[in-house]
């Protein structure tokens, strides 16, 4: 369509629709494209080389596609390459063209939340041996205590939709119980996994009244529209007709169902391949 200029957003899976559900909640007027790159998911446990090159394929497809702006709702990917592909690839491929993450919006209120000065963040390995939490916190919150603690197995249960299940407790609680034996201070806790908003009650229930939980999707909503405000030029080129597509590098069918519980209502998606656009 060639009036189809929408928004992208990325992630490695379903997580970054629980983005996108608060991005239209706060932007209902502009148009969306989502992919979730299924097929490869997760991405928590793999490399910095492989987490690049293929945020990068999908970085390039969604401007084939006609994005101006993309959004990678992916803890993991904005940790791993998102640095790389704005200094490298963009001035390089696109220039006039704009890759946001996840991790600075955060990193610049988090420390809003605390009123102990230590907060905790669960997150994937992957993001967690970045340390770009620890490195972006710094920046705005150099008196800010950040504890860290990576949950390998929350994304493999969360897509498989066993998130309500028995299993899901033990390892909920094991993960929770070692952040919070590591500092015992904490009085927020970062969800730092679009995923995670699904195992908040549970998280909630081990970690007690007294701790804070913050997820990540209002705070990025409300970054973006500060960012389009500040960026006319950008926000210029997005087509706004109130418009979503969702496309997965897995089966459609899967996606559809398994994507109704992460955006809060059906969708109906596309199947997509990365590697032959």
């Amino acid at each position: 369509m060639h009036d189809f200029k929408p928004i992208g957003v990325f992630d490695s899976g379903y997580g970054g629709l629980t983005v996108l559900k608060a991005i239209q909640q706060v932007l209902p007027e502009y148009d969306y494209l989502y992919l979730g790159d299924n097929a490869r998911t997760p991405y928590g446990t793999r490399s910095f080389e492989t987490v690049y090159k293929y945020t990068l394929e999908a970085v390039e497809w969604f401007f084939k596609q006609g994005c101006e702006l993309v959004v990678l709702a992916c803890n993991t990917a904005s940790a791993k390459a998102l640095r790389t592909i704005q200094q490298k690839d963009l001035p390089r491929i696109a220039p006039y063209k704009r890759v946001l993450g996840v991790i600075r919006p955060t990193a610049e209120v988090i420390g809003h939340y605390s009123h102990s000065k230590s907060i905790g963040v669960l997150a994937t390995t992957g993001t967690v041996e970045s340390e770009s939490y620890l490195l972006e916190i710094g920046h705005f919150f150099p008196d800010l205590q950040v504890t860290q603690e990576a949950c390998p197995m929350w994304v493999p249960l969360i897509e498989n939709g066993e998130h309500l299940s028995g299993g899901a407790d033990y390892f909920v609680q094991q993960h929770v119980h070692r952040l919070l034996q590591k500092n015992e201070a904490i009085d927020t806790i970062l969800l730092g996994c679009t995923h995670y908003p699904l195992l908040a009650p549970k998280i909630e229930a081990v970690a007690g009244e007294d701790i804070k939980l913050v997820s990540q999707g209002e705070i990025v909503a409300k970054s973006l529209q500060n960012y389009l405000e500040r960026h006319p030029e950008i926000a210029g080129l997005c087509t706004k007709n109130g418009h979503i597509q969702f496309k997965t590098t897995d089966s459609a069918a899967d996606f559809d169902i398994k994507g109704a519980i992460f955006f809060g209502k059906s969708i109906q998606s596309e199947q997509i391949n990365l590697v032959d656009n």
